[in-house]
């Protein structure tokens, strides 16, 4: 169905809708607008996260929306633990009583849709945002573990589920697969999308030439490889900088500080931690991505809005935002020369900046327009 039938925002009076994730600041981060459309067509909106903070509930609570904790670990395997989040998540909706649910991420879909389906919630959906670092290839048994697990719990609550959105057609594929769930239930959006008004085209920016990466320090993402092919280039063109930007994180993939200092004391890589991208983004020459596998990541879709190249890797999700040659380069996963190889080509020919960043702000108005990805939401929830 085309984008512009999507576009037209249907009325969802008397709606009443859970959100269930597993991260408040992802909420206010990521969903922000969606919660704020849903609320202005006439719904009802409840967010679950198990993390607030004042702050954050007073930021939601601002736009509309009525926060509730829910008891969750988010990197925890402890089964005595994921049972008391599925009872604390079936005392927390019983109490709300709402008509629809959409659970986003991995332990909230299993979780919430059980728990939904316990509660008797009319509408269930579930939003994969990406499929994490046990679905990314890496022979480590540990991953080999959970995926088995997670395909086990999948297996269970997908089919309680009305409707199962993906970013990206891998995703949707793998799972459908795995689970052998009707394609007819599933779903795919684009993305979480930008708001064009908050992330807008900047000027070109080459001097100095900069490249930055902006992500949760995981090795998934790519980070030490940014990290070695910024040792290269560094050596040959000292002008030129390279920003690492994002905070360290509990996940079992996570770098150590001890890791990113080996280069920052060496004034290979200028390392910012956890801030505001909006301040960093327009002293930006050439985003840089070299996960292992993503939904569709916002951070992109955050440079692309902005006008800048991108270069990223040829796995699912990455590839939805870069056409190789015309926005970017896509390159191989975990390959360090081929990252080296396409962030030398900028520095050689910085012509490149210009053209390919404006075809990415072309691309993010035609595919990653917050307006037109909430749209696909509200066309679905009104049909529940």
């Amino acid at each position: 169905m085309a984008i512009k039938d999507h576009y037209r925002i249907p009325k969802l009076d008397g709606l009443s809708l859970i959100l269930l994730c597993n991260n408040a600041q992802m909420l206010i981060n990521f969903r922000r607008d969606l919660i704020l459309e849903l609320i202005h067509t006439g719904a009802e909106v409840h967010c679950l996260a198990p993390d607030y903070t004042e702050a954050e509930i007073s930021k939601l609570s601002e736009i509309g929306a009525r926060c509730h904790h829910f008891y969750l670990v988010r990197n925890g395997t402890n089964p005595c633990q994921e049972i008391k989040s599925l009872f604390s998540i079936i005392k927390t909706i019983k109490k709300i009583n709402a008509d629809s649910l959409l659970a986003i991420s991995s332990k909230p879909i299993i979780w919430g849709l059980l728990a939904s389906r316990f509660v008797g919630i009319k509408f269930r959906s579930a939003l994969f945002t990406g499929l994490g670092y046990a679905f990314t290839p890496d022979h480590q048994l540990k991953s080999k573990k959970l995926k088995i697990i997670l395909i086990f719990l999948y297996r269970i609550c997908l089919p309680i589920a009305d409707k199962i959105i993906f970013q990206n057609k891998d995703d949707c594929h793998e799972i459908t697969q795995a689970c052998g769930l009707n394609p007819c239930k599933t779903l795919i959006i684009k993305g979480t999308g930008v708001n064009l008004q908050e992330w807008s085209y900047c000027e070109p920016f080459s001097r100095p030439l900069t490249f930055t990466l902006v992500a949760r320090l995981l090795i998934e993402k790519g980070v030490l490889e940014f990290l070695e092919a910024s040792k290269y280039l560094k050596a040959l063109y000292p002008q030129v900088r390279f920003w690492l930007i994002g905070g360290l994180d509990s996940n079992p993939g996570s770098l150590s500080e001890a890791q990113i200092k080996e280069f920052t004391e060496l004034g290979i890589v200028e390392w910012f931690g956890f801030v505001n991208i909006k301040e960093y983004l327009p002293s930006t020459s050439v985003f840089v991505l070299p996960s292992y596998r993503e939904g569709v990541p916002r951070s992109t879709q955050e440079a692309m809005a902005m006008g800048r190249p991108v270069i990223t890797t040829d796995v699912p999700g990455c590839r939805e935002t870069v056409i190789d040659g015309y926005n970017g380069y896509l390159i191989p996963p975990r390959d360090v020369n081929a990252l080296i190889t396409a962030m030398r080509k900028f520095i050689e020919q910085p012509s490149l900046i210009p053209s390919m960043g404006y075809h990415s702000y072309q691309m993010a108005l035609d595919l990653f327009d917050v307006k037109k990805i909430n749209a696909q939401y509200l066309k679905l929830l009104s049909s529940c």
